[in-house]
């Protein structure tokens, strides 16, 4: 929470005090504010590619993806300063650690939008990038706010919406 909230300035004796633990024992874990941000990071992304992945035993494709979308939209919520730290120092071993999340989320997500189309019930035209895009373009369009949440998980149920399978025009 005190890097969510913090950013790149975000105290790292604040972190150490909310964790319970003394500024050198931080430091012994992570040798500068930027390893422990691409820590807490990956930990965070590892969440939501383990969530996805689960995602495949869930009765209907559509409702898994909203709750997996509506689950994330919380964590962007409680994460916004720390992706910003992040955007700032991304080092080649951090980007190498996220593509592999990455590419596992993207299969999860790839997997449970082909079952829906395969039933029928999904456009098979959507992919899992289009999932995250719309999400995070989504939570980035506005500043937070007091209607922040409540805007954007509106905006994604619409969306959610559209990527039904449409009955033929009765003629």
């Amino acid at each position: 929470m005190v890097l969510g909230g913090g950013g790149p300035s975000a105290s790292l004796e604040a972190v150490a005090r909310t964790a319970g633990v003394g500024v050198g024992t931080l430091y012994r874990h992570f040798p500068n504010r930027d390893a422990l941000f691409h820590a807490v990071f990956r930990q965070e992304l590892e969440q939501v590619v383990t969530r996805a992945e689960a995602l495949e035993a869930a009765g209907s494709p559509l409702e898994a993806l909203r709750e997996w979308l509506h689950a994330n939209v919380d964590l962007v919520e409680t994460k916004r300063g720390l992706l910003g730290a992040l955007s700032v120092v991304v080092t080649e071993e951090a980007k190498a650690s996220y593509s592999e999340l990455s590419g596992r989320l993207t299969v999860a997500l790839n997997t449970l939008l082909q079952r829906g189309a395969e039933a029928g019930h999904l456009r098979a035209d959507v992919t899992g990038e289009d999932l995250v895009e719309t999400m995070y373009a989504l939570c980035y369009a506005h500043e937070p706010g007091p209607a922040w949440k409540r805007q954007v998980l509106r905006r994604l149920d619409i969306f959610l919406d559209g990527l039904r399978v449409q009955p033929p025009p009765s003629e």
